[in-house]
């Protein structure tokens, strides 16, 4: 069988060398072309990339090779794959990135390869690494309370329902294919990889429930290998945390999609539903009402549900670009400002500028440069929102703002690891102390060091318990409180 260029695609091209006037050179695809891709050695399979064009980064487990590159200042995940498997994960990675879903960002696919022989070689997919991302892996290394396990499972929960919501089948849910953001108190998740997706204009309960048992079968083999190695320890159970995970989805995707019915005298249940969605971080672009003919019925469905609704709101007011909890900590301080300086009354849109140059900016201002790989402005802002909570209690008095900045810089930051892959952040790999000079992501022989103590952890709560942002069922009561 030959290609369209007339040459086999299954032979090898000894006789006939690979230069741009025979047009057997590699063919990048990609919609932002970068041309510092173009010297690396496409010829050579990536499992024997020279370990200087790599970057020792922890990852999920892969059945593909997969390495980390640097590529300038910025670093790329690339990963050797069959050409059919490469372009319909590039096209699912480009149609989840149009509709706005958390998912890492493709930047190309590098086909039509060869060795130095003319062997043909699998094309490669470079993603986009996601900054201040972390595998599952490094958040289970030195132990997880119970806690932030609740809270890594919302992020899973959440993620799942805004795929679905979407239409995006997932076909391979696993720890391995999701990374997490630092998101306040809580985490993002975010899709890593998409190669057995599938995108619908609406997804049948059918197609989700086959996700689910999908997820149940390799979350429970993925929290068995962590428990098998030490990382997961009593009184974390594998089948529990799986069928808390269920639970919590089909809690959640009731409570976005479900039909409500209430007496035509009871309107401010529409109000009251809208209100529960913003509370989980969601959006009603479009509701269904529907009454009876003597109105004394209606009947409510969300139709279009868009998650992000205080990222939005906060990129609106202060151009800032965060994660969901995050906005939501920084537009409640935006809100207390406002109140607190008296300006109630005046416009959302001045305030937010204000609060941004008054109080959002200065607080910035105290982190050095050096330090600002450790964590996001937003989580950094989060952070010294809390370190001047615990400072005023323990001290009985109000903290300036700024005079929390510089102790949270002194007393936090300094210590904490580097989250950011800035160039200066980045570990050039060597073949010395690599566990496998082939796959620096294993990272050294002897790295035994402890790793940073992170004071946020630290003060978790030691008793496992539904997270505050999926609490559907505490949404719920607190609304009936309200309307008896």
């Amino acid at each position: 069988m030959f290609d369209h260029r007339g040459l086999s695609s299954s032979k090898p091209l000894a006789h006939f060398p690979c230069t741009w006037k025979n047009d057997c050179v590699p063919r990048f695809i990609s919609a932002t072309p970068d041309s510092r891709l173009l010297p690396f050695p496409w010829d050579v399979p990536l499992e024997n990339w020279p370990v200087e064009l790599l970057v020792a980064l922890p990852r999920g487990l892969s059945r593909h090779v997969v390495r980390f590159i640097q590529v300038g200042d910025s670093v790329y995940a690339a990963k050797e794959v069959i050409k059919h498997l490469a372009l319909h994960e590039y096209r699912l990675l480009q149609d989840l990135h149009r509709l706005n879903t958390p998912a890492v960002e493709p930047v190309g696919i590098i086909s039509e390869r060869r060795d130095k022989k003319g062997n043909p070689l699998d094309p490669i997919l470079l993603t986009r690494h996601l900054e201040f991302s972390l595998p599952y892996r490094a958040l289970f290394s030195a132990g997880v309370r119970q806690e932030t396990v609740s809270r890594l499972l919302d992020a899973m929960v959440v993620l799942i329902a805004r795929l679905h919501l979407v239409g995006f089948k997932w076909g391979d849910v696993s720890l391995s294919n999701i990374l997490f953001r630092r998101d306040a108190g809580d985490f993002a998740a975010y899709l890593v990889d998409a190669e057995t997706g599938e995108i619908h204009t609406a997804l049948t309960t059918g197609q989700r429930e086959q996700d689910l048992e999908i997820a149940r079968t390799n979350l429970y083999g993925d929290f068995l290998d962590l428990q098998a190695g030490g990382l997961l320890r009593e009184p974390h159970d594998p089948l529990r945390i799986v069928d808390t995970i269920i639970a919590r989805y089909h809690d959640l995707w009731d409570e976005l999609t479900r039909v409500e019915e209430f007496p035509g005298t009871q309107m401010y249940r529409i109000e009251e539903r809208v209100r529960r969605l913003n509370a989980l971080g969601f959006d009603v672009a479009e509701m269904d009402i529907e009454t009876t003919g003597d109105e004394s019925t209606i009947r409510i469905q969300p139709k279009v549900v868009d998650a992000g609704h205080h990222m939005r709101r906060l990129m609106r007011l202060t151009g800032l670009d965060t994660e969901e909890n995050q906005a939501r900590r920084l537009l409640n301080d935006l809100d207390t400002y406002r109140f607190g300086t008296g300006q109630a009354h005046t416009d959302e849109a001045v305030v937010a500028h204000k609060w941004l140059m008054e109080v959002f900016e200065p607080v910035m201002q105290q982190v050095p440069e050096e330090l600002r790989a450790k964590r996001e402005p937003a989580q950094i802002f989060h952070e010294v929102l809390d370190y001047r909570w615990y400072k005023a209690q323990r001290e009985s008095r109000s903290i300036p703002i700024v005079e929390a900045a510089k102790g949270y810089v002194h007393d936090v930051l300094q210590g904490l690891p580097d989250e950011a892959l800035s160039s200066d952040a980045l570990v050039p790999v060597t073949d010395k102390g690599l566990v496998n000079p082939f796959d620096p992501s294993l990272g050294y022989e002897d790295d035994e060091e402890e790793p940073p103590y992170d004071p946020w952890e630290a003060a978790a709560e030691d008793v496992l318990e539904e997270s505050r942002y999926l609490d559907i069922a505490a949404l719920r009561a607190r609304a009936a409180a309200k309307y008896p």
